[in-house]
């Protein structure tokens, strides 16, 4: 039997998506901003997206410095990664305004979120404008993991115990235990 299904006009629909704080700029200034259109682009060499809009604060330093960092967020941080999304970094110190503390980059000039269990720091390789947004194509340059989240016995980052949140259609979730392995549906038992 067949689903009833209605047709739409066409839409970004693709969802949940990691909701994930961009810090870039420098030592001198800074800035956070939400971003939820982001997502790995390849394996070897390292590779990520964001999109951003040309009119945001953010794109011109990323744009200028051609580097930035992705922090991925946790339920804890659902106020402070709505904020960066809501508020513009030429009205206020998005760090002073959400308690979090910039952290020394270690591979690119930018800080990164010392309270992010993840901070992928990145260098752009090209820019593409898309339409409302321009999307950053950049390499991995390092990736900094909280130690508190590695499993003593495997050395594995525990993205469970991280408690990481994601975005969808206006709202943020935590996310939900784990469903299965990679390779779980034809492993012979």
């Amino acid at each position: 039997m067949s689903r009833v299904k209605q047709s739409w006009k066409p839409g970004t629909l693709v969802y949940p998506l990691p909701a994930v704080l961009v810090s870039c700029g420098d030592a001198v200034r800074s800035n956070l901003l939400t971003v939820a259109w982001t997502g790995t682009i390849c394996t070897n060499p390292a590779m990520l997206y964001i999109s951003v809009r040309p009119e945001r604060y953010s794109y011109d330093i990323i744009r200028s410095n051609m580097q930035f960092t992705v922090n991925l967020t946790t339920a804890d941080m659902v106020r402070a990664t709505d904020l960066c999304g809501v508020r513009s970094g030429r009205d206020i110190d998005k760090w002073a305004a959400t308690g979090l503390h910039p952290r020394p980059g270690e591979a690119v000039e930018c800080p990164s979120v010392d309270e992010s269990p993840i901070s992928i720091e990145c260098r752009v390789k090209a820019i593409m404008p898309l339409g409302s947004h321009d999307m950053f194509i950049a390499e991995v340059v390092n990736v900094l993991a909280d130690e508190a989240y590695l499993d003593p016995a495997t050395g594995k980052f525990d993205l469970e115990r991280a408690g990481l949140m994601s975005y969808s259609h206006g709202g943020y979730y935590a996310q939900g235990g784990k469903l299965g392995t990679f390779g779980f549906s034809v492993k012979k038992k």
